[in-house]
């Protein structure tokens, strides 16, 4: 997967060592001078330019590449960034960085985001994950809203305990994704037993949360 990033600070610079990492190959986008380095991560493609300008954009081949994050420190220029990246080029996934929580109402589908991240969102869920064990916490919103990737750990003792992934009565627009045991990350099977402390992670829109909170309290629908 082809991956562009704009924005060569110490967060663009971080996410491209870990998709390098993951075996992706990864351009750099930066305007400054300072943040232009490309001897720090030898492994990635370097771009001196302005995200912005639709010409350097094209001379990048941004159309070649499957996702841009937006990763610089100013939102606008995200906004800006994410709105070429969908309309001009067709880049299938846009991921853009959320500075200012009060302007994370901009991130949506009108400026090409396909997600959003915010910082402090994302610290607050991690809190409430901590505490919260056996509620459900909402990590990250999907597709402007349609779905929420949300997270559970069951509790010990759970009445779900020793039950299979297929004795779930999970609403049917809702998905088990992945179950975090211990340090095994779990592609959950139909037979796989279910453990106390398993930290489950579904996708689900809203209206289902509530059913997800009643099947992981083995409480009857309605």
């Amino acid at each position: 997967m082809r991956v562009a990033i704009a924005g060569a600070g110490a967060v663009g610079q971080s996410i491209a060592r870990e998709l390098l990492e993951g075996g992706h190959r990864v351009m750099l986008i930066e305007r400054s001078a300072q943040n232009y380095q490309p001897k720090a991560i030898a492994d990635a493609e370097w771009v001196q330019a302005d995200a912005c300008e639709l010409a350097s954009l094209e001379d990048a081949g941004l159309e070649s590449c499957d996702v841009m994050i937006a990763a610089t420190g100013d939102d606008k220029v995200n906004l800006v960034v994410s709105l070429l990246a969908k309309t001009e080029f067709a880049v299938r996934r846009v991921v853009a960085r959320v500075n200012d929580p009060r302007a994370e109402w901009l991130f949506t589908e009108a400026w090409g985001v396909d997600v959003a991240v915010s910082t402090p969102r994302m610290l607050a869920a991690m809190v409430e994950e901590a505490v919260n064990v056996g509620d459900l916490v909402r990590l990250m919103t999907l597709r402007q809203g349609q779905a929420n990737l949300v997270e559970v750990t069951l509790p010990d003792p759970t009445p779900l305990a020793g039950r299979r992934v297929r004795d779930l009565a999970l609403p049917a627009e809702a998905a088990l994704v992945t179950i975090l045991r211990g340090g095994r990350v779990i592609v959950p099977e139909a037979d796989d037993p279910l453990e106390p402390g398993d930290e489950m992670l579904f996708v689900a829109p809203v209206e289902a949360e509530q059913r997800l909170r009643e099947v992981v309290h083995d409480q009857p629908a309605g």
